[in-house]
């Protein structure tokens, strides 16, 4: 909490708000990122593919029903910590093949507990550490990013319609302030050279009570036309915003973007990939 302070206060300095994003591998990890060179946790015991995105991921070990408590504690716990920290609120993140993603997809959940099974029983982890936190923290600090179409670190779901509604409806219960929700645009379809999707949130959208937030390879154009067509309240960038540091005022002039390096995404180096960008002169 205390390297992190400083850094929250200069957020806060700029205007800006500052939620965390609270993140659990689950299995897409490995024995080197583990404590005492363990075995990485899962709702399973199937490994990820070895060499997937490059990487050599270790075989998981399933959780036994009785741990599961002890993981929901901890994202509460972390939960304490990032708003005594100063962030304005926290993020849990349940997709892209994290932990709780893990969970509720089918193609990767084979549990035979109350925690797998059904759509309700899938869910049930997700929405107990979503209970957790609230009660924490209290809903208005909450947020969480879902990717139900995604099949990204081989967690992807038979029925993805019915996982986008059943979240939503559910969410509803706690109040949580927004929901996340990414969209697989980027590699999707092309059509009139530009990346579209087959699928819609809007049935998630509509069903969601909160502020409802969609990401997914928007650029300024798209992102203008789903928040003048009421697909969403909000857009996310990543991958531009990363490269551009003053995204905003670029999308106001609509000025020229720096290109992505993807090579540097993720990099553990302080500058390059993160820091090292231009901004706009004018």
């Amino acid at each position: 909490m205390k390297a992190w302070k400083p850094i929250v206060e200069a957020v806060h300095e700029k205007g800006a708000i500052f939620f965390c994003q609270l993140r659990h591998a689950g299995r897409a990890s490995n024995y080197a990122l583990q404590p005492h060179g363990e075995a990485p946790i899962s709702c399973t015991d199937k490994g990820l593919t070895p060499g997937l995105d490059g990487q050599e991921w270790s075989p998981p070990r399933r959780l036994r029903t009785d741990e599961i408590p002890n993981i929901i504690n901890d994202f509460r716990l972390t939960a304490r910590n990032a708003i005594e920290a100063g962030f304005d609120g926290i993020e849990i993140h349940g997709a892209y093949g994290a932990l709780i993603e893990q969970f509720m997809k089918d193609q990767v959940n084979d549990r035979t507990d109350q925690y797998g099974g059904s759509l309700e029983n899938r869910c049930r982890f997700a929405l107990e550490v979503v209970e957790a936190v609230v009660n924490e923290i209290g809903a208005d600090r909450v947020g969480m990013r879902l990717a139900p179409y995604s099949k990204g670190m081989e967690a992807g779901d038979s029925n993805p319609e019915a996982l986008c509604l059943y979240m939503a409806n559910e969410l509803n219960k706690f109040g949580i302030v927004y929901l996340h929700v990414i969209q697989k645009r980027g590699k999707a379809i092309k059509i009139n050279y530009k990346y579209e999707t087959p699928y819609s949130l809007l049935p998630m959208r509509k069903a969601f009570k909160g502020t409802f937030i969609v990401a997914g390879g928007y650029d300024r154009e798209d992102g203008n036309r789903a928040i003048a067509d009421n697909y969403a309240d909000l857009v996310a960038f990543g991958r531009i915003f990363l490269a551009n540091p003053d995204l905003p005022r670029r999308f106001e002039l609509n000025a020229p973007l720096n290109s992505c390096n993807e090579s540097t995404f993720y990099l553990s180096d302080p500058v390059i990939g993160y820091t090292d960008y231009p901004f706009l002169e004018v």
